[in-house]
């Protein structure tokens, strides 16, 4: 089904004025320098253009904002903390960008419900803290928490480290506020665990990446603040050993075991290299380590991860391990850990992958891809690391040392095609938390079914007819 195309994004004089007498002179940007910051993002794969920039205050602006660009069919693409990776957040043809930040406050935390309100502007590192401060915790927990939001997670469906017993962004939130292209607001907000009315329209919009409707507030799951939290980091010699002792742990750790990551050597390296105050925590290199956390509601939690280090020692798969002795030490491993992505800038190129298969194949994913990456431009790096409890690994290539960028760049798409066949031959997905946005949008159609593509499409059709939500994202 054709989706008709958004208008020129040419604006007239007379059109920001409305659009600024919505949101007020301040928050209706024109300056160059001051657009500049929204049209690019983390990893400067790609350059946006806008003539505008709007800042509502209140989901009644963005209403307004979408009912007078429907009228005038002008183009929007909201934006949380534009720290998406797959350019989803990006105004790549003209668009006017919608940002959200202000609508940041939390309406309501019902600690008898377990639940907290927020507006989408929430930053996520935010909405931790105000949990943690009525002694409940907010699980989703992400490397960019200090400026992401609580909607632009929701739109991008993201997972993160704890994924492994708390689920994805999905599962973590019981209702939204949307409003539609046309400015409709569709009030879907609740705190019901059970509701069985009808079709469950909330998940429409979780993942959608602004192309369906703006997300402008979203009630969340609240959990018990864990009274325990411990944290191992490992060293071991393959993927396959950590895979054993992912299996130890959730046998003897229950459903204590919240995050379970998996690193290689030259992710390390890259880490304590390139970062600043990183050190590895063992006395000497290993092939492969796992970053391993338990979180419980009683103090066992020390016990459980010792006796599941030493049976891992006793079945020869731990090779060495040590326990965080304080908060500070706990810090440091998660700092190791959350730098990688970072560290890898300054050796170049890298081809990034964020796939998924059944957490059993993750040892034959890497080695194949391995093989496959290497074999198809030798000298290349493979820089694997991630979430092995839920499968989900960021499977990331390196240029080869003293390689041209620009060449290693250029075959972006050749190393996608090789990793993603073994990737689908896995039964896997090609985009596991990060979104498809444009980055993937091309190959969506060639690994979705097809009639999911066309229902998609359908659905897209009928909730912007215009074509004006967030353009050429997704599909």
């Amino acid at each position: 089904m054709n989706i008709a195309k958004p208008a020129s994004p040419a604006l007239s004089g007379e059109l920001i004025a409305k659009f600024r007498g919505i949101v007020g002179n301040k928050y209706a940007v024109t300056d160059a320098a001051d657009i500049a910051p929204f049209l690019t993002e983390e990893r400067d794969l790609f350059h946006g253009c806008s003539p505008l920039v709007l800042r509502p205050g209140s989901t009644a602006e963005v209403s307004a904002i979408c009912q007078l660009a429907t009228v005038h069919r002008i183009a929007l693409v909201p934006q949380g903390g534009n720290t998406g990776l797959v350019g989803g957040q990006t105004p790549h043809n003209g668009e006017v960008v919608i940002s959200m930040r202000r609508l940041d406050r939390i309406r309501e935390l019902d600690t008898a419900s377990n639940t907290m309100t927020c507006e989408a502007g929430v930053v996520l590192q935010v909405a931790q803290q105000r949990a943690s401060e009525v002694d409940r915790l907010f699980p989703l927990s992400l490397g960019a928490e200090g400026s992401c939001t609580i909607g632009g997670n929701l739109s991008t469906n993201a997972g993160g480290t704890t994924a492994l017993a708390y689920g994805v962004a999905r599962e973590m939130a019981l209702g939204v506020e949307v409003v539609l292209a046309d400015g409709r607001i569709l009030n879907l907000l609740s705190k019901l665990k059970k509701d069985n009315t009808g079709y469950d329209l909330r998940n429409l919009f979780i993942g959608a990446e602004g192309t369906l409707g703006i997300i402008t507030a979203a009630t969340l799951k609240l959990f018990p603040k864990p009274r325990a939290i411990e944290t191992a980091y490992v060293g071991l010699k393959s993927p396959t050993q950590a895979l054993k002792l992912l299996s130890i742990s959730q046998a003897e750790a229950a459903g204590t075991l919240t995050s379970f990551e998996l690193l290689s050597e030259v992710a390390v390296d890259f880490s304590i290299r390139h970062g600043i105050d990183i050190r590895d925590p063992l006395s000497s290199k290993h092939p492969w380590y796992v970053l391993m956390e338990l979180s419980s509601p009683r103090d066992d939690a020390r016990n459980t991860l010792e006796a599941i280090l030493e049976k891992g020692m006793e079945d020869g798969i731990v090779d060495d391990a040590v326990i965080a002795a304080n908060l500070g030490q706990r810090q440091a491993f998660w700092k190791l850990r959350d730098e990688m992505s970072g560290a890898q800038k300054p050796e170049g190129g890298s081809i990034k992958h964020d796939i998924s298969v059944p957490v059993a194949a993750v040892p034959d994913f890497i080695e194949q891809a391995d093989a496959a990456v290497t074999k198809l431009i030798p000298g290349s790096r493979p820089v694997p690391f991630g979430h092995l409890g839920d499968g989900n690994i960021h499977y990331n290539v390196s240029q080869p040392i003293g390689g041209d960028t620009a060449d290693f760049m250029g075959r972006w798409h050749e190393v996608n095609a090789v990793v993603f066949e073994i990737v689908l031959r896995m039964g896997g997905s090609i985009s596991a938390e990060h979104g498809i946005g444009v980055l993937k949008r091309d190959e969506l159609p060639e690994v979705k079914d097809k009639v999911a593509i066309e229902l998609m499409r359908s659905l897209k059709a009928m909730l912007d007819p215009q074509g004006i939500m967030n353009p050429g994202k997704v599909l």
